[in-house]
């Protein structure tokens, strides 16, 4: 039977899956082969599609010629003939065998020939794929001849890591670093059971690629812990609602569980009764919760337990879930967000940038098969702009995920708009080696959603184009971003005049590089109000423990690290990137003052000083939100009245919080050096 389409609850909007964005599917004849339970996900959302735009849908029938699309399982009730009648033995269309072209449970193939558009996998998952593929090329995909095509995720795992916490918390509420309203599935203590809006939230997931979800905080407070074991029947609905649009579910746990749960003295990794506790409880989540894909820790990291207590190692802490974990073919992901947080800011020998290289590096090669070490993709702490991290390309016998954040944590809150697919593929294609990093990711890509309860699921309706946009990335690292923003617009917006195009790719193409001109300069980083980094407070944290200093004086800003009189970490890359960032000769622009502290009158690659590219970038970066103001505005009539008044109610804030950035920052720096703006303009 095919699986209805969830419905989604009043004035909660379709963000990139409207129904016209099925228009060219459920207006046509379509077939559909093969059995299992995502194939009636498929059936169910092709028969939405027709219900809507008087199409037909058809399952098991010959394929004669009369249908204009079919979707099948490899050659699975083709009765070894092709859609024309030819012979194919045990092969699909074209005597190709889709298995043998290493299509694997999540790839498929697409084609038209005839007239016909045809969609084959091996698997269900691929079959869905296949056909939001379909989808994303609208009338596209049923205009003329398209040779056959093989698509396949170039990265396994494509995972959103949820920081939602069971029990409102005191400091950081429902979710942590959440800027979309509460979770999606907890509230006041308990499981939120709104399931129908989750399944709708599995299906824009899979949608745009992505096939994992951990589910709670990776900052384990009690009665998230509890989901390991009273509670995990909670956790086994959510996956249940997942499960039809192919999402496995994860759960973040506590490294001390074997003690706050089980009642043990100990959780040291080696202790045998603490293995058995684990393999114990990992055997009740897959009773619970057959298709569960693993664990999330975090462990030794800004309070959180860890293997380092019992003067163990992370590999021998990871090992311990590893193994617990293997006979059901799951994986622990362990993050390497490991440094110390209670570091004195008067000691520059000290750089937190240094930690997660210090701490892993040796431990190359101790990992197990079923570990994935999680690494955020720079050293410090989802900054606008950072070097890519150098353990990226210094663990070659380890399994790594790349962790990014599409919560806008330090990039505007989801109040501000900052499209982050440049910044994302700029990470994915750089190469540390001879291999970008997106290559390197054998463990998958990660990252941090930007959803909530919102009506807009982000807050910021613009906001939707990097949960889009973080997908399409894992599904292909080096796609280019510019046309993965092109498929959230046209299934976004799916009559957008060209006039609405070009003004949301105004406001969103260079968002990124408008946020970081007029909030921190030059790679510096920080600069936030602390505790929850909205807005400018440029001395914030710069006598604080937590190790993210600018170190401005009278003569100059910026961290040494070099490897020749600074903190070393420079020296953590490989050739050519050591070489490259050693120099504030050769150091690039942006980067310039995370790498080096210089004068203000350091002469940049640009041709200005650094007090003036200060002063500059900060007066441009406000102009252009100015800009981009003005152009939604012009949008007005073009857009759904609702969704254009949340946006240009957030612009109302970002245009203040830019000015804000910009006569603290100019200010400081003013009175920092004593050097007026060459251009003469106000600075306070």
């Amino acid at each position: 039977m095919p699986l209805p389409v969830p419905v989604l609850p009043e004035a909660v909007d379709p963000a990139w899956l409207p129904p016209a964005a099925f228009r060219a599917i459920g207006g046509r004849r379509t077939l559909i082969r093969g059995s299992g339970p995502l194939v009636e996900t498929v059936h169910g959302e092709v028969a939405e599609a027709c219900r809507r735009f008087g199409g037909r849908v058809v399952r098991d029938a010959t394929p004669d010629g009369a249908y204009d699309l079919v979707l099948h399982l490899d050659g699975e009730g083709l009765g070894g003939k092709g859609l024309g009648g030819e012979d194919l033995g045990d092969n699909g269309p074209d005597g190709a065998d889709p298995d043998r072209e290493g299509l694997g449970s999540e790839g498929f193939t697409f084609a038209r020939e005839g007239g016909t558009t045809t969609v084959t996998a091996t698997e269900g998952r691929g079959l869905l794929h296949g056909l939001f593929h379909v989808v994303r090329r609208g009338e596209a995909a049923f205009t003329g001849a398209w040779a056959r095509e093989v698509h396949r995720p170039a990265l396994a795992l494509r995972m959103l890591d949820h920081w939602d916490n069971v029990a409102v918390h005191p400091v950081v509420g429902q979710v942590e670093r959440g800027y979309a309203g509460g979770s999606l599935f907890w509230r006041d203590g308990g499981a939120r059971r709104e399931l129908g809006r989750v399944r709708a939230y599995g299906r824009l997931l899979a949608a745009c690629g992505i096939n994992a979800i951990s589910v709670n905080n990776v900052n384990v407070h009690a009665a998230e812990a509890r989901l390991l074991t009273e509670r995990i029947g909670e956790v086994a609905e959510i996956a249940e609602a997942l499960r039809p649009y192919g999402i496995r579910t994860h759960l973040s746990v506590s490294f001390a569980a074997p003690i706050t749960l089980g009642g043990l003295p100990t959780a040291d990794p080696l202790d045998g009764s603490v293995r058995d506790w684990w393999a114990a409880a990992t055997r009740r989540v897959y009773e619970a919760i057959p298709d569960f894909g693993g664990y999330v820790v975090k462990a030794d990291s800004e309070g959180q337990p860890g293997p380092f207590a019992y003067g163990r190692s992370h590999a021998e802490g990871a090992n311990l879930l590893a193994a617990a974990l293997e006979p059901y073919g799951g994986t622990v992901h362990w993050r390497a967000f490991v440094y110390d947080h209670r570091q004195d800011w008067r000691d520059r020998g000290t750089d937190r940038a240094r930690a997660a290289y210090d701490h892993f590096t040796p431990l190359d090669g101790e990992f197990a098969a079923g570990a994935v070490l999680q690494v955020k993709h720079g050293p410090m702490d989802f900054q606008v702009r950072e070097p890519v991290s150098p353990l990226l390309g210094a663990m070659p016998r380890t399994r790594l995920a790349v962790e990014l954040q599409a919560t806008q944590e330090y990039t505007g809150q989801q109040r501000h708009v900052c499209w982050l697919g440049p910044m994302w593929s700029e990470v994915l294609r750089f190469r540390p080696q001879d291999t970008e990093v997106g290559a390197l990711a054998r463990g998958g890509l990660v990252a941090v959603p930007n959803v909530g309860d919102d009506p807009f699921w982000t807050g910021h309706p613009l906001a939707q184009a990097n949960l889009y946009t973080f997908g399409r990335l894992a599904w292909q690292p080096d796609a280019d971003p510019v046309a993965v923003l092109d498929e959230w617009i046209g299934l976004s917006f799916p009559d957008a005049s060209q006039a609405l195009i070009d003004g949301l790719h105004t406001v969103l193409d260079g968002s990124w590089r408008t946020y970081e001109k007029y909030t921190a300069p030059l790679g510096v980083g920080f600069m936030v109000q602390p505790g929850h980094h909205y807005g400018p407070s440029v001395d914030g944290y710069e006598y604080s423990p937590w190790g993210t200093y600018h170190f401005a004086d009278r003569d100059g800003v910026g961290v040494d690290r070099s490897a020749a009189s600074g903190t070393g970490y420079a020296g953590q890359y490989g050739k050519p990137w050591a070489e490259l960032y050693e120099s504030p000769d050769s150091c690039p622009d942006e980067l310039l003052l995370f790498f080096h502290h210089v004068p203000y009158g350091h002469m940049l690659k640009s041709g200005k000083t650094v007090i003036q590219h200060i002063y500059d970038t900060h007066f441009e970066g406000v102009e252009e939100v100015e800009e981009a103001r003005a152009v939604w505005a012009s949008l007005a009539g073009l857009v759904d009245p609702a969704r254009h008044a949340r946006v240009a109610e957030r612009y109302e804030e970002q245009l203040r919080s830019a000015r804000e950035w910009r006569d603290q920052v100019n200010s400081y720096f003013f009175r920092k050096s004593g050097v007026p703006d060459g251009r003469g303009r106000r600075v306070y």
